[in-house]
């Protein structure tokens, strides 16, 4: 006699929990804006205390916005740039970083409460659990690296380390592609109960890899503020390269320290990183995929929005759309991997 399957008998819904999960993705690539135009218009040093659960209400009179106002005085940037600046001033800098970190919460909320209550419910497919609790995890963890940054620039700097604010957007980024693979599985359970997850080939990891290392760039380049070393293209000035750059010593801290180093590898690397997604977008393609119509359309706007970002001297519209979209070529470039992964399941 035989007896159905047990992921036939199962209570787990992983097409809703797919939806759920495509949900908070698009909440993060909304933080990942706001935490771009909260690092253009230098809001970001604005609350000077981690309060994650009080924090959440805003100065709510005129004593209690004055005195956020005057703890923001006690740091090196008020000194060195904003010696003088009004209430109405900080209240708009003060907006920004709020909206941020409220952000974060929200974020935070919106994949605790439906987890548990997927939990509860018996909803989650057998072996995502674990998963999906260690992306809750880097997400407390990615509370607590945005703090770490933020304090670097609250004693001795006047902005926060560029190291730093590279982590945090990295670790913003890793979140975002562990959910939206962790979707598409779950939508692949959905329609084959014998799927299996899909494997992230060498290939696919490599071109990934690449993307990571220029974003990771690219943060150096905002939190270097690298972007307004040269607003000319395909040239520094006249030349390739400048010629007398100070360089640092050793010379290996030019790549992470040196803002003329950092905008030259951030603009030349990309087109070793456009090749690699081209690459994988053929290969996505070839497996019937239509993500990799969009890889390539992405990656191209991508490089026009860095170009564009620089020649206009770092104007905040096109900065911070070039940032969004390295967000969203990010899911395309994970959906286009996931698609070459995906394995067939053997019955």
């Amino acid at each position: 006699m035989l007896l159905p399957s047990a992921a036939f008998m199962s209570n787990a819904r992983p097409r809703a929990v797919a939806r759920w999960l495509f949900a908070v993705a698009a909440l993060i690539v909304a933080m990942v804006v706001v935490g771009g135009i909260t690092r253009l218009t230098e809001s970001g040093l604005s609350i000077t205390r981690w309060q994650p659960i009080s924090g959440i209400v805003p100065p709510l009179n005129q004593v209690a916005w004055q005195a956020e106002f005057d703890r923001y005085k006690q740091i090196p940037e008020y000194a060195a740039f904003n010696r003088g600046m009004t209430l109405a001033g900080f209240k708009a800098i003060f907006f920004w970083e709020y909206a941020h970190r409220l952000l974060g919460r929200v974020i935070g909320l919106a994949f605790a409460l439906p987890l548990l209550w997927f939990a509860i419910r018996r909803r989650i497919p057998a072996g995502y659990g674990t998963r999906l609790v260690a992306l809750l995890a880097l997400g407390g963890f990615q509370g607590a690296i945005g703090w770490w940054m933020v304090a670097s620039g609250l004693s001795e700097r006047t902005d926060v380390s560029h190291l730093r604010l590279a982590a945090h957007l990295v670790t913003a980024l890793v979140i975002l592609a562990g959910i939206v693979w962790t979707a598409l599985d779950l939508m692949q359970l959905h329609r084959d109960r014998l799927a299996v997850p899909a494997r992230l080939g060498g290939a696919a990891a490599l071109a990934i890899g690449l993307l990571f290392v220029q974003i990771v760039w690219g943060a150096f380049t905002a939190g270097l503020d690298a972007g307004y070393a040269f607003a000319s293209w395909p040239l520094m000035g006249d030349s390739f390269f400048p010629a007398g750059v100070t360089m640092l010593t050793p010379g290996w801290s030019n790549a992470i320290d040196n803002p003329v180093v950092v905008q030259f590898i951030h603009r030349w690397f990309a087109f070793a990183v456009a090749a690699a997604l081209f690459w994988l977008a053929v290969r996505a393609t070839r497996r019937g995929s239509r993500s990799g119509f969009v890889v390539v359309g992405l990656v191209t706007l991508q490089i026009f929005l860095g170009v564009a970002t620089l020649m206009t001297g770092v104007l905040i519209d096109v900065a911070v759309a070039h940032q969004a979209n390295a967000a969203l070529l990010l899911i395309a470039t994970v959906v286009a991997a996931h698609r070459i992964g995906v394995v067939k399941p053997r019955v």
